[in-house]
Order: C-alpha cells, then structure tokens, then sequence
C-alpha cells in the first residue's frame, strides 16, 4: 500500500512541476479600461475637430461627438492630449446622419423609425504606421413614429455617439 502511494507521489511530482513553471512563465496583466499602450513609447493623442459632413445636419451633433471622443480618450488612457504632431493622431469626419422607416403599422404608416450616424476615421500611429487606418464606424437606434425627432434628437444622439466613439477607442488603442 505504502509502495503505491509512493509511486503516485512520484508520478504527479512532474504535473506539479509543469503547474509551477506555468504559473512563474506566464504573466497576466489586466486593464480594467480596455486600452493596451506602452506609455514608454507612446505619450500624446492629437483629436482633430470631426466635421460635420452629411446631407442632413444636427448642429448640435458635432459638438457632443467632440466632446465625447475627447473624453473618452482623457479617462481611459494617461495620453496628453496636443494639438499636432501626437504619437497618436484621430482625424474623420461625420459623413452620415439618416433616418429611415423601420416598421409599417397595420394601416400603412410607418410605426419605427431607425436612425443611422455614420462616422469617417484616419487613425494614424507615429510610433507604428503598421497600425495606421481609415474607416467607418456607425450606430443606429429607433424610436417610436408617433414622436416627432426633435424631441428625441439628443437622447438619441448621444446614445448613437457614445457606441461611436467607444468602437473607435477599441480599434485604435485597446486593440480588439
């Protein structure tokens, strides 16, 4: 009995040994904020203004978009924001702002309305042009036919703005 027990112990001694170098080799570093930047490298984010440039406006739109980028690279990154020549340049501009009928109700009209934001990017990398990109991102939401889109506008907006500009973080800098 005592030999058999011996035999295990030497039997799992290599398993443990392998645990063990795993546990030592491998390091996890998690980043409760998403993004993945060697700070030693990469220290500023140039934001260019985002001009508006859809067939339909919001004027409003620009500014919550704007505000929105910006913030979103000011609390989740230690980047220092310039106004040129950053290690990391953003640049685009708001190419689409449309509505469109969703769903027709049982008399004819329209019951839905989605509404689409669609926004051009330049992402640039001065310390890695392998990551450098033009795209669009969008949004869409829908609201009820019955409210006129004015009154709903903002709200909106600024829930279509905020996936935005959370899709544009992920794609530039938390490399997802």
């Amino acid at each position: 009995m005592e030999s058999r027990i011996s035999r295990l112990r030497l039997a799992s001694l290599p398993l443990l040994a392998l645990a063990v170098l795993c546990l030592v080799a491998c390091k996890v570093s998690y980043k409760f904020n998403g993004a993945s930047i060697d700070y030693e490298k990469t220290k500023t984010i140039q934001i260019d203004n985002f001009p508006l440039r859809s067939a339909y406006v919001w004027a409003p739109m620009q500014s919550i978009f704007q505000n929105k980028i910006t913030d979103i690279f000011a609390t989740q990154t230690k980047l220092r924001q310039v106004k040129k020549n950053g290690d990391l340049q953003l640049a685009g501009e708001i190419t689409g702002f449309d509505q469109f009928n969703k769903g027709i109700s049982s008399d004819g009209y329209s019951s839905q309305v989605q509404l689409k934001m669609t926004v051009n990017v330049r992402f640039t990398n001065n310390k890695n042009h392998n990551e450098d990109f033009e795209k669009q991102f969008s949004a869409t939401t829908e609201y009820d036919a019955s409210q006129q889109l004015n009154t709903v506008q903002e709200e909106l907006v600024t829930q279509m703005v905020k996936d935005i500009a959370e899709q544009i973080f992920n794609a530039t800098v938390a490399n997802w």
